[in-house]
């Protein structure tokens, strides 16, 4: 999900200034990659963050934006070389999230995009410059010393194609666009982040309220993660899934709300 800033002097987002991207360890062998852009949901700002898991088949799970690329590029090669990316994964077909893919499959010769069946057969047959791999829901990507669920999650928080994928050693969600929240915050938080990300939604509007959200954000919560990889904001350490229970809570409140 990609708020974006008002027309200004300057040109496009992505043209305003250098970006420079942070790099934080927030599990074991598993790292954010966080560029902050003040200009989006100013005057709080908004964080693009992607996250590299390590092993033998090194994973990225979001590519950040097309023009994004350089800063975070860089940043993999403080951690690994970038040529050596196996794998590249992402929660839904959106700028922010997959912009720069054929950048990385253009420097990473061994590199395929992986996603769930709706994604690849809809969108990335197409526009990826390789062949993506299918995955199945609930299918299990083994990286050499890694182990990452694939989970179907449509709609939730928004679009037919989107996924999350549970990385199974270290109990970390990869969960996209859930609970989005504005600022540059701390890398890693056991504060609240429910609280955040209320606001959010009530700031951006960025969830497509369905009937099946609250069922399947709590099928993520069964999952009990120890750790929430967030795509905006500060991840977060602690009861993953009673963070998870309380977000499905919240869809539920506003679907009943919104209908007749």
């Amino acid at each position: 999900m990609m708020p974006v800033p008002p027309p200004r002097p300057g040109g496009a987002f992505g043209q305003v200034r250098p970006m420079r991207t942070r790099i934080d360890e927030i599990a074991a062998g598993l790292y954010r990659l966080s560029t902050f852009v003040p200009e989006v949901a100013a005057p709080a700002g908004f964080t693009f963050n992607q996250f590299l898991v390590a092993g033998a088949e090194p994973l990225l799970f979001h590519t950040g934006l097309r023009r994004m690329f350089p800063a975070v590029r860089e940043a993999v090669a403080r951690i690994v070389p970038p040529e050596r990316l196996r794998w590249i994964a992402f929660g839904h077909y959106e700028a922010d999230e997959c912009g720069a893919m054929n950048e990385w499959l253009a420097i990473a010769p061994r590199a395929e995009v992986a996603h769930g069946t709706i994604a690849c057969l809809v969108t990335l047959n197409d526009v990826a410059d390789r062949a993506p791999r299918i995955l199945a829901d609930g299918e299990v990507l083994d990286i050499g010393g890694r182990r990452l669920r694939y989970l179907d999650t449509p709609h939730v928080p928004h679009g037919w194609d989107a996924g999350v994928m549970f990385e199974e050693t270290t109990g970390t969600l990869l969960c996209g666009d859930l609970f989005t929240h504005a600022g540059d915050g701390p890398a890693l938080t056991r504060d609240d982040i429910l609280g955040p990300s209320i606001a959010a939604e009530d700031l951006f509007g960025y969830s497509s309220l369905s009937p099946g959200m609250g069922r399947t954000i709590r099928r993520l919560a069964a999952l009990a993660p120890r750790t929430l990889a967030t795509m905006h904001g500060s991840s977060f350490a602690g009861d993953g899934a009673a963070a998870l229970e309380g977000l499905a809570a919240e869809y539920d409140r506003r679907l009943r709300a919104a209908t007749p």
